[in-house]
Order: structure tokens, then sequence, then C-alpha cells
């Protein structure tokens, strides 16, 4: 269904150059200077790769999502893909109907009704009256706006505004529907409406569907497939399940910034089973910090649900003043909390009332896969396990 071929783009960023100390000559001579040169005086240029050489191909019926740090180049590929922007060289092929949701309103007329614009959406789709008349009960219904229907969407809020426009694009019937973050301004039970309705589309109808998402739960319940983006260049294109923990770091020992993460269950199978104990390791170049440094962890499943954190100060007997120490060990009981996969991000600040010093997101994935976890229901209430920490020397 899509074919993209080394495709590029890049931006011209033009910057106005300053100097401490400016004289009327000064201002004059820019004057004269900016009447004689097209890019104007007192100006630098320079070249901004959004995209670098991005190939791939999506066959139809998939489900790709789009990760990477904030501007890897996902919303620009989004949009070179929906023809909004020209690359600036490759090629792409796309075989299909395409309905684009990138961005809250777009296609809508804010002067327009719900329903005129249900109608203005449509036809932008490419859609004829007949088609949109048959589907206009199902996008009311799915939008949860039929109250709203004569009141002009200038009005509406932002949620209201992401309902109606996914619903139209969602029911219209394209043969690839790119979807951008834009889902994350709906409450969850409509973003979870909103992913059932892509499977629904995708595996009844073998529709194709480009989803951007920072949510990575959401990805991995839904996205068989992921295009990993890094700095504008393709850093991963492969299986969900073995594209996440290349995002998330490299499974239970990962290294970043001159620190050295890992994580080593204690149990004699290898996994972190329900009532035993975790170390988890956080080391740095020894005489990096002076004595008295603080370390911090906190533990999040994949959709972004806080399990606990633990701050090196508050726990019991820790000490960081030896000042040959070059690390810490936090560890931590099972409790029965985990039922899924895990990330671990960390901070370490040189004084508990200064400000972290580094913060590592992502720093470690815990998973079933590199015998991470193990499975457990997670009760209601979500309480900080016994956990003690040490600082070491190595």
């Amino acid at each position: 269904m899509i074919r993209a071929e080394h495709i590029s783009k890049e931006y011209i960023l033009r910057q106005k150059t300053r100097s401490n100390y400016i004289a009327l000559r000064d201002v004059l001579a820019s004057k004269v200077k900016t009447m004689f040169s097209s890019s104007g005086a007192g100006t630098r240029s320079e070249s901004f790769m959004a995209l670098d050489d991005v190939s791939f191909t999506v066959q139809q019926g998939e489900r790709v999502g789009i990760i990477g740090e904030n501007g890897a180049g996902k919303s620009t590929l989004l949009k070179v893909l929906s023809r909004i922007v020209s690359p600036s060289a490759g090629r792409i092929e796309i075989e299909g109907r395409v309905a684009s949701l990138l961005e809250v309103g777009t296609g809508f007329h804010p002067e327009l009704t719900g329903e005129e614009n249900i109608y203005l959406n449509g036809a932008i789709l490419g859609m004829s009256r007949w088609e949109i008349r048959k589907k206009f009960d199902e996008i009311v219904s799915f939008a949860e706006v039929d109250k709203f229907l004569d009141t002009p969407v200038k009005r509406f809020s932002s949620g209201m505004y992401v309902r109606l426009a996914f619903a139209v694009a969602a029911h219209l019937e394209p043969e690839i529907l790119i979807v951008d973050e834009v889902l994350a301004v709906g409450d969850a039970e409509f973003q979870k409406k909103c992913l059932g309705k892509m499977k629904d589309i995708s595996t009844g109808d073998g529709r194709t569907i480009l989803f951007v998402s920072h949510n990575m739960g959401a990805i991995r319940n839904f996205c068989n497939r992921c295009l990993y983006l890094e700095k504008g260049r393709v850093k991963a294109d492969d299986a969900t399940e073995k594209v996440l923990p290349l995002y998330f770091g490299l499974g239970n020992r990962s290294e970043n910034a001159g620190f050295v993460f890992n994580a080593r269950p204690l149990d004699a199978t290898g996994e972190w089973i329900s009532g035993s104990d975790i170390e988890v390791e956080i080391a740095w170049t020894r005489g990096r910090y002076a004595p008295g440094w603080h370390a911090d962890i906190a533990c999040y499943t994949l959709e972004g649900e806080k399990l606990f954190a633990l701050q090196s100060h508050t726990l019991e007997g820790f000490s960081s003043e030896d000042p040959n120490a070059n690390g810490i060990v936090f560890r931590v009981r099972n409790t029965g909390l985990i039922d899924r996969d895990l990330r671990l991000d960390f901070g370490i600040r040189p004084r508990a009332h200064l400000p972290y010093d580094l913060v590592v997101e992502n720093a470690l994935l815990l998973s079933p896969g590199n015998k991470g976890i193990t499975h457990n229901k997670v009760p209601d209430v979500l309480l900080v396990p016994p956990a003690s920490c040490r600082s070491i020397t190595t």
C-alpha cells in the first residue's frame, strides 16, 4: 500500500546574528545591505534534516506504529505521506485513498456546524454525498456529539473536535488511515474506543493504519510492527516486541551518558517472582560525584501508570558519604504489583535539595522475554514495596 524510497526532508533555518554593541552606523549599513540582498543582512542560515534517507514499505492490513523521541521526525513523515508537505528528495508510492488525522480540527471549518463539517470533511476525503449520508448516523453515534450537531465547531472542546474528526476519518472507509498523537487529547475511554475501532477496520476490512503515539502500551497492544525513528533516520523496523526493547533500553542492562544501569533478579529461577527481590544498580565513573549525592528510581508500566518510586535519602540506613563510592544498588521486593512489562527511570542529584544532575527515562525494560518479571494481579491500591539501598564501589 505504501512504498517510501530514500525520503529526505530538509528545512532551512534562518537566524539573526547579534552583537553585544550596535552603533547607529551599523543599523544604517544593515538597512542598505538589506536593500541589495535577498536573504537579508545580519542573518545566517543552516539546514536541518527532519528526515534523512528514510525507506520502508507497508502492506495492506498492517498496523504500523511510528515511535521515537520528540523531534525524531515522526510528524514530518506523516505530513509527507499525507501530501501536506513535499519531500526534499526521494520517492513515495501510495495505493488507495488516504485519510489523515494529524491535528485537532484538521479539515474542519470553525464557522460551520458539526453536521456541515461531517459533509465537508467527507468531501475532502473524496467521498460522495450519498456515501456520507449512508454513514452519517454511525459517525454521530461514535463521536457522541448528537446534541451539538447544529452548533458551530468553534465552540467545541478539543475532545469533541477529536471525537468528531476521528469518527469521520474512520467511518468513511479510506484504504489508509494515518493518525498522529491527536488521540491523546481524548479521555482514556475514548482512546480505548478508537483503538478498538482501528483494530476492527484493519483486521475486518483489511485497511492499513499508521499510528504515532508516545503511549507505548497502546503501541504494543495495537501495532503488529514498529518503525523507530531517531534524528530523522530509521533506527529499527521490525515486529513491535523486538523494537520496543530498543526504544526503552537494552533489556536488563543499558548504558547512557557514562552511566551503567543493571537489574538482577535474585531468585534462582532468574525471574522477579512474587516475594523475591531484584537488585537495580546504577554505576558511574569514580569521582563524578562528591559525598552527599542522592539517587532515585521510578517504575512505570508501558502505559505510563506509575507503580512506585524510591529515593535513596529516604531509605533507612543509607549513606553516600564514602568518597570512593561510584554507584548505588536498590534492592526491591516484588509484593505482587506487577502483571505487565515495566520500564525504569533514574535520576541523580548532587545533594538532596538540589535539582537533578541527570535524568534518564526508559533506562531499563523489564519484561518476560528477558526474565525481568512474572505475571501477578495488580491490586486496586498500589503500595511502595519493601526496599533498601546501599552505595557501592567498583
